[in-house]
């Protein structure tokens, strides 16, 4: 279990407070922000500290400036919209080196309850190589630490790890990273039974840690999506055009045999959308399992799949899905993301999880989002968590 000091343990009053935030938004052409999830998710965290009377600085990253200033990777349309959101003044401070003159201007002026920005981490080259004297720079502005930014957990920067070193008050985790660590690390350390586990997307290669961790903890294992077609390539079937890892087929045979020791059902798809073009208006029809032909690809877990799929999860107490069944962002393959959604979101009392990346995208965009108990705010770090690895940013955070 990990047990962390969050905003909820510690006093701010009259103290300046740097805040580690996600706000890695997408910006159109005219900087407008064109998806505010993320600003709108650290609210809780940020109206709290400034509720308890803290000197609230706030620091993220923005896209990949590469360790200059690009103007159009600026914060300062984030500083706009969050003092909308707030209802009150967010001061950006405008430093090419982040930590300049208008930034220890601006922190030095604070009365208790003010919000100010700091410019773009990355402007600087050592936010990514968590350089000490960037680390000290920020550490310099505040007395307490708080890292609510689960997006960048799994590196170890500056901004999110380095500064714990040279912050002399708490270094805690905020309400969003609290919950991730709530629900990811401890339900996948300690589920309530039985536990189910989705695996999608389209590689073994990128999931081989997530699968081992997995089958030393789950129930059931559904394997879907691109991952599939060097499963059943491994059974000598026939893949067609499909997505498949030549060199992962060894493996696949290996974890189905691992599964079978540990007792762990493990299943995948026993029949598959097949389409001769990989576009939407291809020509598509549904075969059995092993019955490819050689000049189509699959695209999606058929309906069999779809229902296998979905009575694994019905009695499930615990469900993480990371991955789609298929193409989701083309309407004609995405049927078998939609059903697995569905039948997740249909769960009475479960706990379930989605991931991050683009499960949590799919399950937005297809409007399930409202009912699963928690979607993870971080694609790369969600998938850390569900190696069992341990995350830079969250082991930095005090201990309760």
């Amino acid at each position: 279990m990990l047990n962390k000091k969050s905003v909820d343990d510690i006093n701010v009053k009259g103290k300046k407070v740097l805040v580690r935030c996600d706000f890695n938004v997408p910006l159109d052409a005219e900087l407008n922000i064109t998806d505010e999830n993320r600003l709108v998710a650290a609210l809780p965290t940020i109206k709290k500290l400034i509720a308890d009377g803290g000197k609230v600085i706030l620091c993220s990253h923005l896209g990949k400036p590469k360790g200059e200033p690009k103007p159009e990777l600026s914060l300062a349309p984030v500083a706009k919209r969050m003092a909308e959101l707030l209802g009150q003044e967010v001061k950006f401070a405008a430093d090419d080196n982040v930590v300049g003159d208008n930034a220890k201007a601006a922190v030095a002026a604070m009365n208790d309850g003010d919000v100010v920005l700091l410019e773009n981490t990355r402007y600087r080259a050592e936010e990514t190589k968590n350089g000490e004297a960037f680390s000290k720079d920020l550490a310099s502005l505040a007395d307490v630490f708080v890292n609510d930014a689960f997006g960048t957990a799994h590196r170890a920067h500056c901004s999110n790890v380095g500064v714990t070193k040279f912050v002399d008050g708490d270094c805690v985790v905020g309400y969003l990273m609290q919950k991730e660590i709530d629900f990811l690390g401890n339900a996948v350390n300690n589920p309530e039974r039985p536990f189910v586990a989705i695996l999608g997307g389209a590689k073994v290669s990128s999931k081989i840690s997530v699968i081992e961790n997995l089958l030393e903890k789950v129930d059931t294992l559904i394997i879907g999506g691109g991952m599939a077609y060097t499963f059943m390539a491994a059974h000598g079937e026939e893949v067609g055009n499909s997505l498949l890892e030549e060199d992962y087929k060894e493996y696949a045979l290996k974890m189905e045999k691992k599964a079978e020791e540990k007792g762990v059902k493990l299943l995948i798809p026993i029949d598959t959308v097949v389409a001769d073009d990989f576009s939407n208006d291809a020509n598509f029809k549904t075969v059995g399992r092993g019955e490819i032909p050689a000049d189509m690809e699959g695209l999606d877990i058929g309906p069999e799949s779809s229902k296998l799929f979905a009575d694994a999860i019905n009695g499930a107490k615990t469900v993480v899905w990371n991955g789609p069944m298929g193409c989701f962002e083309m309407s004609n393959f995405a049927k078998g993301t939609i059903e697995v959604a569905e039948a997740m979101a249909k769960l009475n009392g479960a706990t379930t999880i989605i991931g991050g990346g683009d499960s949590a995208a799919a399950c937005n965009q297809l409007g399930f989002g409202d009912k699963m108990t928690h979607i993870s705010t971080g694609g790369g770090a969600s998938l850390e968590f569900l190696e069992g690895k341990e995350l830079p940013g969250v082991v930095a955070a005090d201990d309760k």
